[in-house]
């Protein structure tokens, strides 16, 4: 051979032994998509996303459910929705409860409405809504509601209090808005899942 051609050679048989080793040991794995509907069906990832602590962090979700001990009281599902930190652990946020109950749904003092065709209301750190006519026995019920509520610990002005983290805690009015949001679109998907809105 030439010796003209030799460092030519030899670039190239280092350039095959890269992409062999390359195709062998792939650097980046994918991963698998994030789920997009999140508490039983009841949350698109994105408004579930509505909802923060001051942290930022990816949404996920713990869900659970149970059978009640009674006919009258069958329907109970519940979903923690979780934030992840930098050192890869998760910190919960809100938890959100769906149940069957014999209460009629009232208001709340100082509550805001959900909006029209909607039963429901909503404070910064809490909100409830309830479901159409119909979707408790279309969820397996005797009990005449089928009640969402939401708990968002980090708006409650006595934990944050205690936490000593009101740096952390998002303004009032967008954590109102959010909460009403969040339960309306929990409204809308349960009462389409089951086929009983009005």
């Amino acid at each position: 051979m030439d010796k003209k051609w030799l460092p030519f050679t030899i670039t190239l048989g280092v350039a095959g032994v890269a992409v062999v080793a390359a195709s062998v040991w792939p650097d980046n794995e994918e991963t698998p998509p994030l789920p997009q509907s999140l508490c039983h069906g009841a949350l698109s990832r994105e408004t579930a996303g509505l909802i923060d602590d001051g942290k930022g962090g990816e949404v996920s979700t713990e869900e659970w459910e149970s059978k009640g001990k009674s006919t009258d009281y069958a329907v109970f599902k519940a979903c923690h929705v979780l934030r992840a930190d930098p050192d890869d652990h998760t910190r919960g946020v809100y938890k959100l409860v769906i149940e069957d109950t014999r209460s009629a749904p009232g208001d709340k003092k100082d509550a805001v409405p959900l909006g029209a065709g909607f039963t429901g209301w909503a404070l910064p750190e809490r909100a409830k809504v309830t479901l159409p006519a119909g979707c408790a026995a279309r969820m397996g019920s005797t009990a005449p509601y089928i009640t969402a509520s939401l708990d968002v610990p980090s708006q409650d002005e006595e934990s944050v209090a205690w936490q000593k983290a009101e740096k952390d805690r998002v303004d009032p009015d967008t954590a109102l808005r959010n909460n009403a949001t969040v339960m309306r679109e929990v409204a809308t998907r349960l009462a389409a899942r089951y086929d009983c809105a009005d």
